[in-house]
């Protein structure tokens, strides 16, 4: 069994065996469903509601990938700002760290009320909960540049543009692609928390509104089968994103070598 089969192979064992354990138990102390339902049970309403729930799931990813590629594009844009200048850096840092820290439930309502649309609304608020991931870890990657090779650069009087391009951004893109990991998953968690704060219902809706009203319903399997759903689709997003760095990555740098 090589490296590549055991990453796999492992942790789906691990799953098997702790739905395995999950399904002993409630059955033997005969849990009621309306507190803990079995994994069959789950599966059951996961395949009953499918259309439901997986509407919902698109409705959820569409705003994810949106406040994706918002936060990445944006976080972008803002590291190369800061590497270009230490006073920029310095005078809007703090700023970024202040997106970080302060709650998207407290700052969601607002901007739901602010901005009319609802989609891009949701998309917003996704998309503070994961921009700064990007900032923080491209900026931090543009700044870890090889000493030498940045003198280097420098005795071939090399352009600002030339050392970006050619040095700083090479040197950036393992630190970006981990950022990119932490993002994908904060994308998610900030359009869900996005769509609780904004609780609407009709068509359109998101997985967060099914929990809302499988927990009003007292419908416990299907709020199981709802986080089943976001839960999946965030290691799904983990591992695209693990994927991609590999891709890029694998062929030249330490990072993404296999040490046996």
């Amino acid at each position: 069994m090589n490296a590549q089969s055991q990453k796999f192979i492992w942790p789906l064992m691990v799953a098997l065996l702790l739905i395995a354990l999950w399904q002993g138990l409630v059955v033997y102390f005969e849990v009621p469903v309306f507190l803990v339902p079995s994994p069959l049970r789950v599966a059951q309403v996961l395949f009953e509601d499918a259309g439901l729930l997986f509407g919902a799931l698109l409705t959820t990813m569409k705003i994810t990938l949106l406040a994706f590629a918002c936060a990445t594009a944006l976080g972008v844009l803002i590291a190369f700002a800061f590497v270009q200048s230490r006073f920029i850096e310095t005078a809007l840092f703090p700023y970024a760290v202040l997106l970080q820290v302060t709650p998207i439930v407290a700052i969601a309502p607002l901007i739901i009320i602010w901005v009319k649309d609802p989609t891009a609304s949701l998309v917003i608020c996704a998309t503070l909960v994961a921009l700064f991931p990007i900032i923080a870890n491209t900026t931090l990657g543009l700044r870890s540049v090889n000493p030498g090779l940045l003198s280097f650069f420098k005795l071939h009087r090399a352009s600002r543009w030339q050392t970006l391009v050619r040095l700083r951004i090479p040197s950036a893109l393992p630190y970006f692609f981990g950022g990119l990991r932490i993002s994908s998953g904060l994308s998610l968690i900030g359009a869900v928390v996005a769509e609780f704060v904004a609780g609407t219902g009709g068509t359109g809706t998101g997985l967060a509104y099914q929990i809302l009203q499988a927990g009003y319903q007292l419908n416990i399997p299907r709020m199981f089968a709802a986080l089943l759903l976001i839960t999946v689709t965030g290691v799904l997003l983990f591992a695209a994103m693990a994927g991609l760095s590999t891709w890029a990555l694998g062929a030249w740098h330490d990072s993404e070598q296999t040490h046996d």
